[in-house]
């Protein structure tokens, strides 16, 4: 599992050392962004010691430090460095202590950018990390209060991230404004967020058999029989092709650009690819710009 230190991951630890005891093994990533980094890592490994759960400093060694994007450049590096940490001890599992208050707070960051189902769902209870390791987050029906209780009521003190606070961070001010919000329950929010995850993994499930007889190859191209299904099918059969060829996978906005050209006939290049619209869309690499 990933603790970092604060009340929300201690929480999963004193639960995980509780539930599983001596089948758990616990990792901070010192970020190596605050002096205190090293310090608090530390901490942790004499929390880890003191319920008997074996503990890992990982520290993230950044040729330069990232100067924009800083939340989710951390994240991206240490889901990276966790997932090679569990491939290492031979785990097939990282759990994270992601629980109600974060999931409403990203369901209304992504309200505000304008994301579709995928990113509506929100935090995920499962999903894949690196090949043969999933990120599991068993907390997600628990309120951050809750999480924070435990920890006090255990005697440990946690530690005090001011990043949590800086509002120059998204998640920071949306966090700060539910707080002034007293119609917008957490919980309300974050079981929408569930469902919404249901409703897209319904639309995979409904996706796999299309995809088998609606996206065939003719050559070097694939073609895309798009008739009579709903947009939503459509531009979920347009990312499966993407990943047929192994093209990038394009940024949603972009995305829906491409597919209001090709439901019109038009012809447009998206990550790399050629796209022709019709009856029938046909997606092959583009030829390379002279």
């Amino acid at each position: 599992m990933a603790v970092s230190g604060g009340p929300d991951s201690l929480a999963l630890l004193l639960l995980a050392a509780a539930a599983r005891p001596g089948l758990v093994e616990a990792a901070t990533v010192d970020h190596s962004l605050r002096p205190e980094s090293r310090a608090e890592a530390e901490m942790v490994a004499g929390v880890c010691k003191t319920v008997a759960v074996p503990h890992s400093i990982l520290t993230l060694d950044w040729p330069k430090a990232p100067q924009s994007n800083l939340q989710a450049r951390a994240r991206e590096a240490r889901y990276e460095v966790l997932g090679a940490w569990a491939l290492e001890r031979g785990l097939t599992a990282v759990a994270t202590a992601h629980h109600a208050d974060d999931q409403a707070e990203t369901l209304l960051m992504r309200l505000a950018r304008g994301a579709g189902i995928g990113g509506l769902g929100s935090v995920r209870a499962r999903r894949p990390l690196v090949k043969g390791v999933q990120l599991v987050r068993p907390l997600l029906g628990w309120r951050k209060a809750q999480l924070a209780a435990l920890v006090a009521n255990a005697g440990v003190k946690p530690v005090d991230d001011p990043s949590n606070r800086d509002p120059r961070h998204d998640r920071v001010r949306m966090r700060q404004w539910l707080k002034g919000a007293d119609w917008a329950d957490p919980e309300r929010l974050a079981a929408s967020a569930a469902w919404l995850n249901e409703a897209d993994e319904a639309l995979d499930w409904a996706l796999a058999p299309l995809a088998e007889t609606r996206v065939t190859r003719d050559g070097g191209s694939l073609v895309v029989d798009p008739s009579g299904l709903p947009r939503e099918l459509q531009r979920r059969l347009l990312l499966a092709a993407f990943a047929e060829l192994g093209a990038p996978r394009p940024r949603g906005p972009e995305l829906g650009r491409a597919l209001d050209k090709l439901r019109k006939g038009g012809t447009t290049t998206l990550a790399g690819l050629k796209l022709e619209g019709g009856t029938a869309w046909r997606l092959r690499f583009a030829p390379p710009r002279r």
